[in-house]
C-alpha cells in the first residue's frame, strides 16, 4: 500500500483481511510454532525457497502486518521488529559488526545507546569514535580503515540537535559505510530519514509509535539502498557459515541486511517481539499522525511560555526562533518538532530534582512519547552513569530538566509547572 499516503498506511499497510479471516482488527497470532504441510514444506521455509511461518522467534503473523505497515511508512522495502528499542539497535549492529570493526557516532545520543557504544560493545571488540554532529565533516574525518557504519539520532534525546542528515549522509556514502539513524523522537509522521539518505532506520516503538506506555518494540527498517557487494562486508557476498552457505546479497539482492537481521539476528540474539506487544503497538500506530501534531503543538506552546518564566535560565526546542537549530527544524520537522522539551532551572541540580518531585500532571518516569506528559532530570536518572563530560556532550546538565509533553490541556500543563516552580528556593532567583 505504499502507494497510499501517511495516515492510509498507519491504518491498513500490511493487513489482507481476505487471508485473516476477514477480522478489520488486526488478529493476535498468539502461537510459538507453526503446523507444516509436511517434511519438503518446511524444508522449502528453513532453505528460504518459499516464504511461510517457523517460529515466533523469526516471525509471526501479527508481528509481520506491523513489519510491513512501518516499512511503508518510513518508506523501506522490509522491517524487522524487536523486543525493544535498544534489542533492535543492538541486534542491528551485532548482524552487521564483528570484533575489530568501528563506529563513527554523532555524540548527541540517549543515555542507554551511549552506553551501549561506549562500554558494552567495546568488550565484544567494537569500537566507537563520537564526534560532535553540528559540523557534518566530523564523521568523516573520524573514519577509520576498520569503520562499518555512522549512526545519528535524527533528533537528539535529550539534546534535541536536529542533524543535517543529508550531508551525513553524504558522509557515509564517501566512506563506503551505511548510515543508520534512531528516529525514534521524529517518528515517520514528522521526519523520514530515508528520503534523506539514511540507509538503515531503528525505532524504539515503546515511545510515540505505542504512544501510551503500555507495550515494549523496537524495530529495524531497511531502505534496500546500500551496495553490500562494495567490498567492505564479506558477511554479505561470502558463503555464510551461519545459514548453510547462503550468499546474501546473491540471493536477496538489496533485501540481503533485513534478510540476516531476522534469519541470524533473531534466531541468535533472540530479541524477538511478543505477538501481544505488536498488537498493542499497532493499535498505537493508527494514530501516530494525529497524536504527533497535538504532541509538537503543545510542546511549542510550553517551551514558549516557559521563556518568559522566572524561574528558568534557558529553553532548548528546536521550534522555538531562539533554537540554533531552527533553520534545520525548518528543513527537515517543518511539520512538528515532537514533544521533548528541554530546560534549565535556577538553583541547579537540586532545584530541578525538587520541581521533577512536585508536578502533579507531569509524572515523573523514564520515558518519553505517551500520550500523557512525563517528567525527568537526566543528570541523576538516564544519564547518571555517564561521567560530566560525557554527560554534557549529549547535551545533559545539572539544571536540566526533560518534558515530555503529552495531550492534555496545555493550560493545565502550565499551571501544573507553575505550582511546581514555586517550590523551589526563592534565593535561587536573586
Amino acid at each position: 500500500m505504499s502507494e497510499h499516503k501517511f495516515s492510509t498506511n498507519a491504518l491498513h499497510a500490511g493487513h489482507d483481511t481476505t487471508v485473516n479471516g476477514g477480522t478489520r482488527a488486526v488478529p493476535i497470532y498468539q502461537s510459538t510454532a507453526y503446523v507444516f504441510d509436511n517434511a519438503d514444506h518446511a524444508a522449502n521455509l528453513f532453505s528460504l525457497a518459499e516464504f511461510g511461518n517457523i517460529y515466533t522467534r523469526i516471525n509471526n503473523p501479527t508481528n509481520d502486518i506491523l513489519e510491513q505497515r512501518l516499512a511503508a511508512l518510513e518508506g523501506g522495502i522490509a522491517s524487522v521488529v524487536a523486543s525493544s528499542g535498544t534489542g533492535a539497535l543492538n541486534t542491528a549492529l551485532l548482524v552487521l559488526l564483528k570484533a575489530g570493526d568501528h563506529i563513527v557516532s554523532s555524540n548527541s545520543l540517549y543515555g542507554g545507546t551511549y552506553n551501549l557504544l561506549s562500554v558494552t560493545l567495546p568488550r565484544l571488540g567494537i569500537t566507537t569514535t563520537f564526534v560532535d554532529p553540528s559540523d557534518p565533516a566530523n564523521f568523516g574525518k573520524a573514519v577509520q580503515e576498520n569503520t562499518r557504519a555512522i549512526f545519528v539520532e535524527s533528533l537528539g534525546n535529550p539534546k534535541l540537535d536536529v542533524l543535517d542528515l543529508k550531508a551525513i549522509s553524504a558522509e557515509a556514502k564517501a566512506a563506503k559505510v551505511p548510515f543508520i539513524v534512531d528516529n525514534t523522537v521524529a517518528t515517520p509522521a514528522l521526519l523520514k530519514p530515508i528520503e534523506h539518505g539514511a540507509n538503515i532506520v531503528i525505532h524504539s516503538l515503546t515511545k510515540y509509535i505505542n504512544g501510551n506506555g503500555t507495550a515494549l518494540g523496537g524495530a529495524i527498517i531497511d531502505a534496500g539502498t546500500f551496495d553490500w557487494a562494495n567490498g567492505k562486508f564479506p558477511e554479505f557476498t561470502e558463503p555464510s557459515p551461519g545459514y548453510h552457505g547462503l550468499v546474501y546479497h546473491d540471493a536477496l539482492g538489496p533485501a540481503a541486511f533485513i534478510a540476516k537481521v531476522r534469519i541470524e539476528g533473531l534466531r541468535d540474539h533472540g530479541a524477538c517481539l511478543s505477538p501481544f506487544n505488536a498488537f498493542q503497538i499497532i493499535q498505537g500506530l493508527e494514530t501516530l499522525e494525529v497524536r504527533m501534531q497535538k504532541h509538537s503543538e503543545n510542546a511549542l506552546a510550553i517551551a514558549q511560555w516557559l521563556e518568559d518564566q522566572p524561574e528558568v535560565s534557558w529553553v532548548n526546542y528546536p521550534g522555538l526562533k531562539s533554537s540554533k537549530y531552527y533553520a534545520h527544524a525548518e528543513a527537515y520537522l517543518p511539520n512538528g518538532q515532537s514533544s521533548i522539551v528541554t530546560f534549565g532551572v535556577k538553583g541547579g541540580f537540586e532545584s530541578a530534582k525538587k520541581i521533577a518531585d512536585e508536578t502533579k500532571i507531569f509524572s515523573l518516569l523514564a520515558n518519553i512519547g505517551d500520550t500523557k506528559s512525563l517528567i525527568i532530570h537526566p543528570a541523576s536518572t538516564t544519564h547518571q552513569q555517564l561521567d560530566d563530560a560525557a554527560q554534557e556532550s549529549t547535551g545533559v546538565t545539572k539544571d536540566l530538566i526533560r518534558l515530555s509533553v503529552g495531550l492534555e490541556d496545555v493550560e493545565d500543563l502550565k499551571t501544573d509547572l507553575k505550582q511546581a516552580f514555586a517550590t523551589i528556593d526563592k534565593s535561587v532567583l536573586t
